[in-house]
């Protein structure tokens, strides 16, 4: 029997790198999670640029600016939480964006993937990371603009 509002995602994974069109698919995100009484698994994957590493202390940097953006993002999340209830997690990974949500997804058994639109011009040569999750083409993938 068909009851309403209780057949939607119970594990939602989104990605979140501080840009507003990801802050924007984290609050839809949220909103799903919440009345869905869902899982939220909000990843910021870390994706240390290769020419960072060959400075002296670039990799340090970039490790420190993330570290310092995470902890930004837990900070907003923790007052998120304070006024809507939502079970939550926050993942901070190093790696390829797209690698590293199609991994947790997976591990977590998502039932959805939300991510914000990419506005970077290069993405529509190789690839934004929404267009690569649709590719994995695992779960149903939201893209938020």
């Amino acid at each position: 029997m068909f009851e309403l509002a209780t057949d939607g995602p119970k594990v939602i994974v989104c990605g979140v790198d501080g840009s507003d069109p990801s802050l924007h698919a984290a609050a839809y995100a949220w909103g799903l999670a919440r009345r869905s009484d869902a899982h939220l698994v909000l990843v910021y994957a870390v994706a240390v640029a290769a020419m960072s590493t060959l400075t002296p202390g670039g990799a340090a940097v970039v490790r420190e600016a993330s570290e310092q953006v995470a902890e930004e993002m837990r900070a907003e999340l923790e007052k998120a939480a304070e006024r809507a209830r939502v079970s939550y997690e926050f993942r901070r990974e190093p790696g390829d964006p797209a690698s590293v949500l199609t991994r947790i997804a997976d591990e977590v058994r998502a039932d959805a993937v939300i991510v914000g639109a990419s506005a970077q011009a290069g993405h529509r040569l190789i690839g934004s990371v929404a267009v690569r999750l649709v590719r994995a083409g695992r779960w149903p993938v939201t893209v938020v603009p």
